[in-house]
Parts: structure tokens; sequence; C-alpha cells
């Protein structure tokens, strides 16, 4: 009986931990505000970015179908401009705070705006799993208390910043 109830003990607190614990979204998003160009500041170094060595940014607008159209560009490392078009979608009941991002159809990964500066210049757009983060300014640098905003977003959703690499920013695309 003892043994019983400490399983079950441990269950509720482990469960309630793992509760605690989730990545939560900002509570709505502006979605004619955030669209339009944002600089990646910093990201976790992710695969499908590998090629990417600097001026990395993204650009969101509106498609006639009420999609969201998503141009990633980036600078390599011989110079050139690398761009990735895909469309995001809105998760229902998400206040605009969740999307399914596609470049890869019919792959879709899940796109968090987790932390937003009330003036929208700086946002912080993470994973579930937080295995994928991304802080975007307006600008190509951040002045150091916006960014220190941002990075307490992350860092107050459960991010480990141990991974976090910062994008160079000189050219225009």
């Amino acid at each position: 009986m003892p043994t019983r109830f400490l399983a079950a003990l441990l269950f509720t607190v482990c469960s309630t931990m793992a509760l605690a614990a989730e990545v939560q979204t900002v509570p709505a998003v502006d979605l004619g505000r955030y669209l339009g160009k944002w600089y990646e500041i910093a990201a976790f170094p992710m695969r499908f970015q590998a090629q990417c060595t600097a001026d990395t940014t993204a650009e969101y607008s509106m498609r006639e179908d009420g999609l969201v159209r998503v141009i990633n560009r980036c600078r390599t490392a011989s110079g050139d401009i690398d761009s990735a078009e895909g469309r995001a979608k809105v998760v229902a009941g998400s206040n605009n705070s969740k999307l399914r991002v596609t470049f890869f159809w019919p792959f879709y990964g899940d796109y968090w705006v987790i932390g937003l500066d009330p003036e929208y210049r700086w946002a912080v757009v993470g994973h579930p799993s937080r295995d994928y983060l991304w802080l975007l300014s307006r600008t190509p640098q951040l002045e150091q208390p916006l960014l220190d905003a941002a990075l307490t977003s992350a860092i107050g959703q459960g991010y480990s910043l141990e991974r976090l690499r910062y994008t160079a920013h000189g050219q225009q695309q």
C-alpha cells in the first residue's frame, strides 16, 4: 500500500511539474502589426540554416488565400543570398500566437510566438519542444535593454541559452 501511495504521489508531482514547465505563447498577436520584415538577432543552430553565415531575415505578408507568406533569406559563405518561400496558417483558437509553417509541403512545423515586445520591436519564436528558438527584431541590431528583455522572455519559458548563436548583420538584402 505505501508503495502505491508513493508511486501515485511521485506521478502527481511529476505530472504537475511537466504541466508547469510547458512552453506558453503570448496571449495574442496582432497579425497586422507582426507582418513585415524581421531580422534574426540570434537562434539555435538549425540544420536547414547551415548554409547561412549572416544577414538572416524573415518577411511575412498575407496571401490572397488567407495564409501567411513566409520568405526567409540569408547570406551564404560565398556572399550569395539564399532564400526559401513557405506559408503559414494560424492555429485556430490561438489568437494568432501559434502558426503552422511549411516550406516543404506536406511537412509543417510549429511556430509559437512566446515573447513579444508591446511595441513589436522584438519577438521570440520557439517550439513546444524547446528544440528551436529565434530572437527576431525589426532592426538588424537590438539595443541592449531590448535584447535583455527578449532573452529574459526565452529564459522564463525554460529555454537554456547555451546553444544560442548570434547572427551577424552588415549587408542589406
